[in-house]
């Protein structure tokens, strides 16, 4: 059975991601999608979109599915796999999280869960960003700073209402994230291929040129993205000691890993490494390289991390790696 893309739309209390929900169940182009959301009346359904409902499912007149999530994310996939009856159903899956939700523990489930690795794929994580009210969110909850450390496309939202003041906050966000795409958008009003359109590991970018804020300007902010590119492969076990140490040594404060490597006993293909915090999904394989670059390029995101440390980490566990296999060569 063919894997669903799922992309989780997550932000704080008052980021507009409940009116970009709404806005997004009346549009054609979710037609064939299915929504996990929290409770039905958290998002304010329109009944008169409504054909029909159960006790967990209700469908809209759009054809889009919303499932209430009441336990736990794998038995509210278990619930809309079990409507599917073939490729007519939906073909793609949209979860919303709580305002004041972290977002790991679900992003560890994607990547962890044998059973939701074989239904779901992770798509995106798109966060919702009040453009108004969104430095004192980031200054007085650090839940909203791992948010934004987390996402794929930062959602920059009621722009309408604070128009001038959105580049410091995009500088802010780019502090956080320099990864991350960010998108305006004012009343929930957003191209849903922009939300759908997956940024895997095979499509990190080289690092961001933007201008990124400074610790002291922010003093809260110590979360810190690391963009690592090389050339020369790497032997596999180097890569599985370095995340095992990344892990070990950062634990909860390393929050995301994702990326491209090249390794010297798989040339002709580049391994996919994705991880939240200590949790790091099977390594996988493309089948060849993203616009022929063979280079290892990789993003990751941690509280007080540091690239200088994060390259003397590599290079030595390289170099003893190098050594011991020149001693049993």
């Amino acid at each position: 059975m063919k894997r669903l893309p799922l992309t989780v739309i997550t932000g704080f209390l008052g980021s507009g991601k409940t009116t970009l929900i709404r806005r997004l169940l009346t549009r054609s182009e979710l037609a064939r999608t299915a929504v996990i959301v929290n409770e039905f009346g958290a998002i304010g359904l329109d009944h008169e979109l409504i054909e029909s409902s159960e006790e967990d499912l209700v469908e809209l007149s759009t054809g889009c599915l919303c499932c209430a999530m009441r336990g736990d994310l794998t038995a509210a996939v278990e619930r809309l796999f079990a409507r599917r009856t073939g490729d007519g159903d939906f073909h793609r899956i949209l979860l919303e999280t709580t305002g004041l939700a972290d977002p790991a523990p679900i992003l560890q489930s994607l990547l962890a869960d044998p059973a939701l690795r074989g239904r779901v794929h992770l798509e995106q994580v798109v966060v919702t960003v009040d453009a108004v009210n969104g430095d004192a969110t980031l200054d007085a909850h650090p839940v909203s700073r791992k948010q934004v450390a987390l996402a794929d496309l930062l959602l920059l939202s009621k722009v309408d209402l604070a128009p001038a003041g959105t580049p410091a906050l995009q500088r802010r966000l780019r502090g956080l994230n320099r990864d991350a795409g960010i998108v305006a958008s004012a009343h929930g009003d957003v191209a849903p291929a922009v939300l759908f359109q997956a940024r895997d590991a095979d499509h990190v970018p080289a690092p961001a040129a933007a201008p990124v804020a400074h610790a002291h300007d922010h003093p809260h902010d110590d979360i810190a993205s690391v963009s690592l590119e090389r050339d020369p492969p790497l032997h596999a076990v180097t890569l599985t000691l370095f995340l095992q140490a990344l892990a070990e040594t950062c634990g909860p404060d390393l929050l995301r890993v994702k990326g491209i490597v090249a390794l010297r006993e798989h040339p002709e293909g580049a391994a996919v490494v994705h991880g939240v915090q200590h949790v790091f999904h099977p390594i996988t394989w493309l089948e060849g390289w993203p616009a022929g670059h063979r280079r290892t390029r990789l993003v990751l995101i941690g509280r007080r991390l540091r690239k200088g440390w994060v390259e003397a980490l590599l290079a030595t566990i390289e170099e003893e790696v190098r050594g011991a296999a020149s001693a049993t060569g």
